[in-house]
């Protein structure tokens, strides 16, 4: 029997469906969300490939209910797959193609739950940026009229407590209404991310799985939230080892290998997962200052202990990231529960 696989190309109001069996094109038609859903049920059970955009998660869990096996396909290889001019119908059919090539490896795909989660921490860290830009627009505002923050005279806010109320500055009554509603906002940024973070530990707390990540030294919730949804479980992911995820983050080495020699480089900065990455590498670090100055008290420590006589600090943060990562696969997809071991005296 010829194995049929179906290429679908997502827009926002039409989508494009492109069915080959074998190395035939059965059809290359154009469907609006409602008729493309209604196709799914119908259709026989098939291997559909999503280009990855906004809504490719969605509709590859709703083609899984479907009874398909649903994948997703990364944009930028079916851009360079791709023949001729760039249409609906070229990009579908490069969709299928680009699945067909040997050993490919398809995104990670995102269950609902993940998705839930993904969308408090995508809505935190705008907040966040917020709250960085409008602190950054204040302080320099500021410092055009020579007023400098120092943390002597409280901070930002005792500053811009005391310009409001120095009646004898020379500003205006509009600028002081402009800056005093400027600060607000920073204030409402400030509560709007504290409230994100209630929200986070909430949400944490219905996910078992993400729950049990932060037994894992320098976890924090928002790293345990982004290690889920990294990651996944053995239903949605798609790493084959920890060191498959780890690369992914950006925490192995860089290789370059030719004629049989192998040579290793560094972590390397082009990583899509930079956030992660210095999230756990920042966590990594506070385990790092805090075992510095005690002894240690389990295994894991006393390996970092070994490795701190003869790496500098932040080596021996990204080698605890590293292991971090490979543990929270461990974890995720073998179902275990993590444990330190303590030094048997």
């Amino acid at each position: 029997m010829k194995k049929t696989i179906v290429g679908v190309d997502l827009a926002k109001k039409v989508i494009q469906v492109c069915v080959v069996q074998g190395n035939k094109v059965v059809s290359n038609d154009e469907m609006s969300p409602v008729q493309f859903t209604s196709w799914l049920a119908m259709a026989k059970p098939a291997i559909i490939v999503f280009e990855s955009c906004a809504t490719s998660n969605y509709w590859m869990q709703v083609a899984k209910e479907k009874g398909h096996d649903a994948r997703i396909i990364s944009a930028k290889l079916v851009s360079q797959i791709r023949q001729n001019q760039k249409t609906d119908k070229n990009d579908a059919l490069a969709i299928v193609q680009a699945s067909q090539l040997i050993d490919i490896k398809f995104i990670n795909g995102k269950s609902f739950k993940q998705q839930e989660l993904q969308s408090i921490m995508r809505m935190r860290e705008l907040a966040v940026k917020h709250k960085v830009a409008l602190r950054n627009q204040i302080e320099a505002l500021l410092l055009e009229f020579n007023i400098r923050i120092s943390s002597r005279n409280g901070g930002l806010g005792g500053m811009i407590q005391g310009v409001l109320e120095d009646a004898e500055n020379g500003f205006c009554t509009p600028f002081r209404e402009a800056l005093s509603s400027t600060w607000n906002r920073y204030l409402q940024t400030v509560e709007e991310i504290a409230e994100k973070d209630k929200l986070l530990d909430q949400a944490i707390q219905l996910h078992p799985e993400c729950k049990k990540l932060l037994a894992l030294e320098g976890v924090s919730t928002i790293n345990a939230v982004n290690l889920y949804i990294a990651i996944g479980c053995e239903e949605a992911g798609t790493f084959k080892t920890g060191r498959d995820a780890s690369a992914c983050i950006g925490l192995t080495p860089l290789q370059h290998s030719s004629g049989g020699k192998t040579k290793l480089g560094s972590i390397g900065k082009s990583r899509k997962n930079v956030a992660l990455r210095s999230y756990l590498v920042n966590g990594a670090m506070s385990v790092i200052h805090s075992i510095s100055r005690r002894e240690a008290r389990t295994k894991k420590e006393q390996w970092l202990k070994q490795l701190l006589e003869r790496k500098s600090k932040k080596c021996v943060a990204v080698a605890l990231a590293n292991k971090t990562v490979r543990t929270a696969f461990a974890l995720l997809t073998q179902g275990t529960e993590y444990k330190a071991e303590p030094i048997v005296a």
